[in-house]
C-alpha cells in the first residue's frame, strides 16, 4: 500500500508559490496583449481594403489552427535565427501565446461587431459621427458586454495552454512541480498538489464566467463566442 505523505511537497510551497505567480502572469500579460492585438487584426478584417483584410486573415488562420507546442518552439528556437533577437523563455511564451489569443478575440470581436444592429450604425451616422467614432461610442461598448464571457473562457483556456512552457524551461508551476517532485521524490503528491492548484483557480474562472454569463442572459444582452 502506498502511503502518502505531503509534508516534503508543504516544505516547498514556496517554489510552487512562485511558479503559480509566473504563470497567472504570463496568463495576464498574454491576455492583455491578446485583447488589444485582437481588437487590431478585427477591425482590419472587417476592412474593405484588402491590403488590411487578407493580412489579418492570414494570421488569424495560421495561429487558430497550428498547435501552440509548435509556434511556441519557433518563436523560441527560430526566431532568433530570422530577426537576431534573443528570445528568453519568458518573452518567447508571451509572443506566442498573446498572438495566439490575439487570433481568437478577433474572431470574438468581428463576431461581437457584426452582432450590433445595422440601425445602431445609421443612427450613429444620423447624429453626426463618422465610422471610427460610431464604433467607438455606440459600437464597441454594446459588443464588449456580449463577448466578455469569451473573453472569460479563452482566458481559462489560456491558462491550461501555458502548461507548455515547461518545455522552454519557463518557472511556470508545472515546471516548479518537475524541480519539486525530483527534489521530494514524491511525484504522487507533487503532482496531486498542482492539479488541485490548477483546479481551484481554473474551476473558480469558470463559475465567475457562468455567472457572468446567466446575468447577461437576464439583462437580455446576447452572448457570442
Amino acid at each position: 500500500m502506498y502511503r502518502w505523505d505531503f509534508a516534503p511537497v508543504a516544505a516547498h510551497l514556496d517554489l510552487l508559490a512562485i511558479g503559480l505567480f509566473n504563470t497567472l502572469r504570463l496568463t495576464g500579460a498574454a491576455l492583455a496583449f491578446g485583447v488589444a492585438l485582437g481588437l487590431g487584426l478585427a477591425l482590419m478584417r472587417l476592412s474593405r481594403r484588402p491590403w488590411a483584410a487578407w493580412p489579418a486573415g492570414l494570421v488569424i488562420e495560421v495561429f487558430r489552427t497550428t498547435p501552440p507546442l509548435v509556434q511556441l518552439f519557433w518563436f523560441y528556437f527560430a526566431a532568433p535565427l530570422v530577426v537576431g533577437v534573443e528570445m528568453t523563455p519568458y518573452l518567447a511564451a508571451l509572443v506566442t501565446f498573446s498572438i495566439q489569443s490575439a487570433a481568437f478575440f478577433a474572431e470574438v470581436f468581428r463576431a461581437g461587431i457584426e452582432s450590433i444592429e445595422r440601425g445602431q450604425w445609421d443612427a450613429a451616422r444620423a447624429l453626426g459621427m463618422n465610422r471610427g467614432q460610431a464604433l467607438r461610442r455606440i459600437v464597441l461598448p454594446q459588443a464588449v458586454k456580449r463577448m466578455i464571457p469569451a473573453f472569460m473562457e479563452r482566458a481559462i483556456e489560456l491558462m491550461k495552454t501555458t502548461t507548455l512552457v515547461a518545455t522552454i524551461s519557463y518557472a511556470d508551476l508545472l515546471f516548479a512541480a518537475n524541480e519539486v517532485s525530483q527534489k521530494t521524490f514524491r511525484p504522487l503528491e507533487t503532482y496531486t498538489a498542482v492539479a488541485l492548484a490548477y483546479f481551484t483557480v481554473i474551476y473558480g474562472a469558470s463559475l465567475l464566467a457562468r455567472r457572468i454569463e446567466l446575468r447577461l442572459a437576464r439583462s437580455g444582452e446576447g452572448t457570442v463566442g
